[in-house]
């Protein structure tokens, strides 16, 4: 039995077009460290992956993509699913200062936080470069060391049973988090909010086209795409 999908209703049409995406686009440079964090070398990313893969099959390493791995992963990737990861669902809780934000002006990202249960696609590596593929997720998705406990295994169930996935960023704590953001919230700042790694509104716009093209309808996403196009409509200029 395939996992339990909210149906998707009849094709629509983003209100969060590319030409709004575009009007939040500007160039910021890099600031490179972020302060009170220590980032990770290649030694600490190579460290970690031996420690993941420690007494798996190499061949059956998968992770569950829930925003921008989903649109841009940064590994091989050998095969793809839909997944339901129950108990954790979408927030776009991270504050971010960098990135697709700013000191004066920062973001948000999504992570997960706990209840509910969050769709997405489940992605196995490419076992020809499981290990440099293994080693560019950690770097990306956890930078710092200060970061490294924010990856856990968990049971995604999938049209074939359930598999055991990296999931990251599920229940993160601290001073970066903003528990439960009300949408309202949520698309002001998305809609202006941009950094070296570019705009809020395009994280947004991406992660639901992407989720979109494997079939995945996420009614409070699609709520906010439309919350957030009209933020930019009233954006002077």
């Amino acid at each position: 039995m395939d996992a339990p999908f909210p149906p998707r209703p009849a094709r629509r049409r983003l209100v969060l077009t590319a030409e709004h995406v575009a009007r939040t686009r500007r160039e910021v440079p890099d600031p490179g460290e972020i302060p009170g964090f220590t980032l990770a070398d290649a030694a600490d990313d190579d460290r970690m992956a031996e420690e993941i893969l420690a007494g798996r099959d190499p061949d059956q390493i998968w992770v569950f993509a829930y925003g921008s791995l989903i649109w841009n992963p940064c590994f091989d990737v050998a095969e793809t699913r839909r997944g339901l990861l129950r108990g954790w669902h979408r927030s776009f809780c991270l504050k971010l200062d960098h990135f697709r934000g700013t000191p004066e002006q920062p973001g948000l990202m999504l992570a997960l936080e706990r209840g509910g249960a969050s769709a997405g696609v489940l992605m196995r590596l490419a076992p020809e470069t499981l290990r440099s593929g293994l080693a560019a997720l950690i770097r990306r998705e956890m930078p710092a060391l200060e970061h490294r406990d924010m990856m856990r295994w968990s049971p995604v169930e999938t049209a074939t049973g359930r598999t055991e996935a990296m999931v990251f960023w599920a229940g993160p704590t601290g001073e970066i988090v903003t528990p439960r953001p009300p949408l309202d919230r949520v698309a002001h700042v998305l809609a202006r909010a941009c950094g070296h790694g570019g705009s809020g509104a395009e994280y947004l716009h991406n992660t639901v086209v992407g989720l979109e093209e494997h079939g995945i309808h996420d009614t409070r996403l699609w709520q906010l795409q439309a919350m957030v196009a009209r933020e930019i409509d009233a954006l002077p200029g």
